[in-house]
């Protein structure tokens, strides 16, 4: 059982962190190439690296894509409601690290990414997104 909780805890981490490089190149491209105001390019970039890490989930760490797991267009409001609020956080985070603390934007964003990643958007994979239906004990 244990086993099993960090097999899944670790899989959810690269899977965050497939989707978070992919995210973070979109942001810094999109900023310092076509010199977009950081938190709008934190927007873009969250839903693209979204799309990936929703798809690495659904299919390898919560293995959640049969139907009985959950229909995947509930999983994708759900999915997308987390998602609004994740990128909100980095967004208004990095904004606040960055102009509160005088630390560069791609460093304020690593520091609230790792926090909104294990605090918020983890957990509610894990317990409402990818949720694996009760298994009721079996009567005799």
């Amino acid at each position: 059982m244990i086993k099993e909780r960090l097999i899944m805890f670790l899989k959810a981490q690269l899977s965050a962190f497939i989707g978070g490089i992919t995210d973070y190149a979109v942001m810094i491209s999109l900023t310092e190439i076509f010199h977009i105001h950081y938190t709008i390019s934190i927007c873009i970039g969250g839903t693209v690296g979204a799309i990936v890490n929703f798809s690495i989930n659904r299919n390898w760490t919560f293995d959640s894509n049969n139907a009985k797991e959950g229909k995947i267009n509930t999983q994708i409001i759900k999915f997308i409601t987390m998602v609004s609020g994740s990128i909100f956080l980095k967004s208004a985070g990095t904004y606040l690290v960055t102009t509160g603390m005088k630390i560069d934007y791609k460093i304020s964003r690593i520091i609230v990414d790792i926090i909104v990643s294990l605090g918020f958007n983890y957990t509610l994979q894990k317990y409402w997104i990818f949720k694996k239906p009760n298994k009721l004990p079996k009567t005799m």
